[in-house]
């Protein structure tokens, strides 16, 4: 592995229940302090992907079968989830689910469990330096946070633990648009100034193209294509079936977009 290589997924195969076999043969290199970006429809395999990297396949009897994943040279392959998160891998899920009868400040304290005892005022600094609204909410239970919030305050909670590589999922899903740029914004904020590595799962693909620096495109349990972000946006497979327009820009009719898939050049 190159030194500034952060993650190396090597040829994994991925099976469910001994049965499904959801990954086949993904690889992908992310390299340290970059934000790469994962695309793909529902079910190509994109937060099986992520659970792979941070162990939670276990609690859903999914498990690697093939290939290798190492982090800094460590592996992880099939290593339970609380050896990974100390390693400081922090996966956000999909969904933002809160501990809905803590205050937003005691949730986001709950991302320090990896480190009791160790000061953690910085760290909340921090985070209300990047999420103002949360500081204003703080004293408020997280139950009753909107979706946009709630978003906020998973983020943070994940910056409490000091991640080293951070897995966000869908952190668009939901979202009204300009909180959707907010929150790309302030992603890519956190990965400029803390240096974070990022690998984001998303299907709002232009604007996870805009911040990412490299991408990757899955199918089917597979990666059918990857490239320099700027690189992919210009693509006319990916203009044509991530971003909804043709390869001339020109945004595609409802009749197009029903017959994409049997029209795909990589499949």
């Amino acid at each position: 592995m190159e030194n500034n290589t952060c993650l190396l997924i090597n040829n994994i195969s991925v099976v469910y229940h001994d049965v499904i076999q959801v990954l086949k043969g993904v690889s992908l290199e992310v390299k340290k302090g970059e934000i790469f970006s994962l695309l793909g429809s529902n079910g190509a395999g994109k937060t099986t992907t992520l659970r792979a990297v941070s162990g939670l396949l276990k609690p859903e009897n999914g498990k690697v079968t093939e290939g290798s994943i190492l982090f800094e040279e460590k592996s992880l392959h099939n290593q339970p989830p609380e050896y990974i998160t100390r390693l400081g891998i922090i996966q956000v899920l999909e969904g933002r689910v809160p501990f809905k009868y803590l205050t937003v400040e005691e949730n986001l304290r709950v991302g320090t469990a990896t480190r009791w005892g160790k000061p953690y005022r910085e760290d909340l600094d921090l985070v209300y330096h990047y999420f103002p609204r949360l500081k204003q909410l703080r004293n408020g239970l997280a139950g009753y946070l909107s979706g946009g919030e709630l978003q906020m305050l998973v983020i943070g909670r994940a910056l409490m633990a000091h991640p080293r590589l951070l897995l966000l999922d869908e952190p668009s899903l939901g979202l009204a648009p300009f909180l959707v740029k907010e929150i790309f914004d302030i992603v890519k904020r956190i990965n400029e100034e803390q240096g974070t590595t990022i690998i984001l799962v998303e299907q709002n693909a232009n604007m996870a193209l805009n911040i990412a620096t490299y991408g990757y495109v899955m199918e089917n349990g597979k990666i059918v294509m990857e490239g320099k972000a700027k690189d992919l946006k210009e693509n006319p497979d990916v203009k044509e079936f991530y971003l909804g327009t043709t390869a001339k820009g020109v945004v595609k009719s409802y009749n197009e977009v029903k017959a994409y898939r049997r029209r795909k050049r990589w499949l």
